[in-house]
């Protein structure tokens, strides 16, 4: 297996937890204080400790693969992830639930139409609920100023690209009431199709899955071009060649329609998952091989605007989520780094 495993960061945390930099360690925490919670967001790391991860990095960073090894990871990424989820099936990964909470776009009940909510009058009874009920209005371009709210009757599509067994797509399907939803995803590994299919929620009614090679020159899909409302890249675009990460984008720009948004989560540069790799896995720079013969790639915050504006994108939101999680049994403590943006059609 990998030198760390392939789970998605915050889905062991307990539920509900507020939304990203809704949690911060107080200065001068004590340990008791520090194990309180699962984890905590916006942790600052002091001039050492970025020292020891950048040291920690270079020293994984040697190239010792032969050209002809590394392109055979390229080669067999597709029976690498077949292997990986042969191995794992659907028992590996937690459901995405915390998107709904760092992503209200994806929130799953549209299906009513709002109250007429004032911001400036909300009550401290009321203000939670009232403000979700706007970020959810706001999410969907549902309102052009805060007091006036129009529900749309439009089909609302979402698209999924990296699906894997459906961690994202079934929390949406089993929460969602909107009648106007329908989701498509699509995964690399026939595989994990598969396993996706098989699940006793699939609804083809409300969900198709295919396989696709997003590094592939042309992209068979099952819908038109610009009819995408919301495009999902979440732990997928660090699995990919960097050499290939514009094309991929590009291709997904070209499904999105205008106004459309572009939803995206994974690596940062010097999260545990980068620190905890073994000398000898370096493909390139900032890119590795896990044992199990699948990659990633870890980014900078810089890296993630060039690659989506350059595209055509507009840039929304940039975050670097620096959180420390911990293991309140064990009393040990781990430095997350993962980078979490979102990106407009215009």
């Amino acid at each position: 297996m990998s030198d760390i495993p392939y789970i998605d960061e915050a889905e062991g945390l307990e539920a509900p937890r507020p939304q990203f930099g809704g949690r911060e360690l107080p200065a001068g925490a004590t340990a008791k204080t520090l194990f309180s919670y699962n984890a905590w967001d916006n942790v600052q790391w002091n001039t050492e400790q970025e020292e020891l991860a950048r040291l920690r990095v270079s020293s994984n960073s040697n190239i010792t693969f032969s050209k002809e090894e590394i392109s055979n990871f390229e080669d067999s990424a597709n029976i690498f992830w077949d292997e990986f989820y042969n191995i794992h099936n659907n028992r590996f990964f937690k459901d995405r639930h915390w998107l709904f909470t760092e992503f209200p776009e994806l929130a799953p009940d549209y299906t009513e139409a709002p109250q007429r909510v004032y911001p400036n009058d909300l009550s401290a009874d009321n203000k939670e609920d009232a403000l979700i009920s706007l970020r959810k209005m706001e999410a969907l371009n549902l309102i052009e100023n805060p007091s006036v709210k129009v529900i749309k009757n439009e089909k609302r599509t979402i698209f999924e690209i990296g699906c894997g067994v459906g961690n994202t797509v079934y929390p949406i399907l089993e929460y969602s009431k909107d009648p106007r939803l329908f989701i498509y995803c699509c995964d690399f590994s026939s595989t994990a199709i598969s396993i996706l299919k098989e699940n006793k929620a699939y609804d083809q009614d409300r969900c198709h899955a295919f396989v696709l090679d997003a590094t592939a020159d042309d992209w068979n899909l099952p819908f038109d071009e610009e009819s995408v409302d919301i495009l999902i890249l979440i732990f997928v675009l660090s699995a990919i060649n960097p050499t290939k990460m514009t094309h991929v984008i590009a291709k997904a720009y070209k499904t999105l329609k205008k106004g459309g948004l572009l939803i995206f989560r994974d690596y940062g540069r010097y999260d545990l998952a980068q620190l905890r790799i073994k000398p000898g896995r370096c493909l390139a720079e900032n890119f590795y091989a896990r044992r199990d013969g699948t990659r990633v790639y870890f980014f900078t915050q810089e890296e993630i605007t060039e690659l989506f504006t350059s595209a055509g994108f507009t840039e929304e939101q940039n975050i670097m989520d620096r959180r420390l999680q911990v293991n309140r049994g064990k009393q040990l403590t781990m430095y997350r780094v993962w980078i979490q943006a979102k990106y407009r059609k215009i």
